[in-house]
């Protein structure tokens, strides 16, 4: 087996592991993929001998999908809205997330 891709979590993973499937290609997931807490990356692994096989595929689904049109109708400012100085609504709450768990952390030292 050799090392196709490492992709970030195990719904990718398991993508790719479907679409070369679907081909007649034996993928391996080796990382986080399964137990209570599936968290982190996740490499795809392939037979030696399908890995070109394997990698051409990928590229040419890569690049279809670059070329799709997007739907009708979407906007993608219109998904992301700006609330405050440029910023999505979840850029603020990341934000603000941020400075709460950094103020529990030093209020935890000061205590202590």
């Amino acid at each position: 087996m050799v090392h196709l891709r490492t992709v970030p979590d195990a719904f990718h993973a398991r993508v790719i592991a479907a679409r070369l499937g679907a081909d007649g290609i034996l993928t391996e997931l080796r990382g986080a993929v399964g137990g209570p807490y599936p968290l982190g990356s996740v490499s795809v692994w392939v037979d030696g001998a399908d890995e070109p096989i394997a990698s051409e595929l990928l590229l040419a689904d890569a690049l279809e999908a670059a070329f799709e049109e997007p739907p009708e109708g979407w906007d993608p400012v219109a998904h992301h809205p700006t609330v405050l100085f440029g910023w999505s609504a979840r850029r603020i709450l990341a934000a603000f997330a941020l400075v709460v768990m950094v103020s529990a952390i030093m209020a935890g030292r000061l205590l202590t």
